[in-house]
């Protein structure tokens, strides 16, 4: 990350700002008139808010071309928009599913309260919180570690 452009930095606090909205303002660590909590959040979850709208903007930005300048050697082509979805965006959406799941309250998520029941949401889901928080974002960490192992030691065509 020492070699990134400005352009590449700017493009990971945007998408930070975006990651943070996206996970903050339906969960309401982010208060605002749209959404409403039940019960109020642990403290534990603005550390997991936080750590997973930085690890996913940072993520995102690997997806920026570094320098403008550049021209890629490799065009996207039909077959390249046709290949299966990489384990790296698989780790990004489960890292941040798991991420948005661990933040939420536990009986305001409309499908914990139909599987479980509002007791069950407090009493089963409630306590699990903080392991799919720690979950998700160890995730987003390996997708974000593979995405920039991979940067720096793939071959150019």
């Amino acid at each position: 990350m020492r070699t990134w452009s400005p352009r590449r930095w700017t493009a990971a606090a945007g998408a930070t700002l975006i990651s943070a909205l996206v996970l903050g303002l339906p969960t309401e660590l982010i208060p605002n008139p749209i959404f409403g909590r039940q019960i109020e959040a642990p403290g534990w979850t603005y550390a997991a808010f936080a750590v997973s709208a930085v690890l996913a903007g940072l993520l995102l930005a690997t997806y920026v071309r570094n320098e403008p300048a550049e021209v890629a050697e490799h065009d996207a082509t039909d077959d390249d928009a046709q290949l299966p979805m990489g384990a790296d965006e698989k780790r990004f959406t489960l890292g941040g599913l798991l991420s948005f799941l661990a933040i939420g309250c536990p009986t305001c998520n409309k499908l914990v309260v139909l599987a479980l029941g509002s007791s069950g949401a407090l009493t089963w889901f409630e306590p699990v919180q903080p392991v799919l928080a720690v979950a998700g974002i160890v995730l987003l960490a390996e997708a974000l570690r593979r995405r920039l192992r991979s940067e720096v030691a793939c071959a150019v065509r």
